[in-house]
């Protein structure tokens, strides 16, 4: 069994529509080898440490950060299990439209 068929389908809708913003993106790009503090993380980008906070709190609700606390300081990873899931669903859509199309042509000759 595939990771993909163990998730639901509401979770990896809720993760592909974070994924949907070019800067949460970008965030997962800079925390997915290390952790990052969300001031870390707001001085990569052009915006309010309010709004890194509330993609933060997006990536989170999708299940594609991690948060730590150290302290008073919050770090934050990206997931994985999460991402890899998210490979996997696009791999699956991926080969069945091969498949798909393998079969047209099939069908043509």
């Amino acid at each position: 069994m595939s990771a993909t068929s163990a998730v639901a389908p509401e979770a990896l809708d809720l993760r592909f529509r974070a994924l949907g913003q070019a800067r949460r993106r970008g965030i997962l790009r800079l925390v997915g080898e290390r952790e990052l503090s969300a001031g870390e993380i707001a001085a990569a980008f052009d915006v309010t440490r309010t709004a890194i906070s509330q993609h933060l709190t997006v990536l989170k609700q999708a299940e594609l950060l991690s948060e730590r606390r150290e302290g008073t300081r919050r770090l934050y990873r990206a997931r994985r299990d999460s991402l890899d899931q998210l490979h996997d669903a696009l791999d699956s859509i991926w080969s069945d439209a091969l498949q798909r199309g393998r079969l047209l042509a099939e069908a043509s000759e």
